[in-house]
């Protein structure tokens, strides 16, 4: 769920798991929030500071892409990319708190650094402003 001004909260009926980009587990639970602002100074997940630091970020999106993953049967799992997205694999529905805006699909990749111009998506936006764990 994509909270507005605030994180990502990732939740599940079973564990999501949660690694970095060597493929080393960082956090496997049934529900996180990971930070979507670029400030936490706990990173991947959210500390609250964007509360402290009067972050705008909206709930709502536009739905890129829709898939139909009736009888997906795999798991989720969210990597932690360096200084750059996190890439979510396997069955996720994407949704703002208001449940105006939902999209369902087997991959994506979100913003972590509070940059996208099409958040919650990546659009790379983390390369232009040097972003840093």
């Amino acid at each position: 769920m994509v909270r507005p001004n605030g994180p990502l909260i990732c939740k599940g009926d079973t564990d999501i798991t949660l690694q970095n980009a060597d493929g080393a587990l960082i956090l496997k639970d049934k529900e996180f929030a990971l930070c979507r602002c670029g400030l936490s100074r706990n990173k991947p997940f959210c500390d609250g500071t964007h509360k402290i630091q009067g972050v705008q970020a909206t709930q709502a999106f536009s739905d890129q892409q829709e898939e139909d993953i009736n009888g997906t049967v795999a798991d989720l799992t969210i990597v932690v990319k360096p200084h750059s997205m996190y890439s979510v694999q396997g069955p996720v529905t994407i949704f703002s708190r208001d449940g105006l805006s939902k999209t369902t699909r087997t991959k994506s990749s979100l913003c972590r650094c509070g940059h996208s111009g099409n958040k919650p998506f990546c659009d790379g936006a983390h390369n232009r402003y040097d972003f840093t764990e």
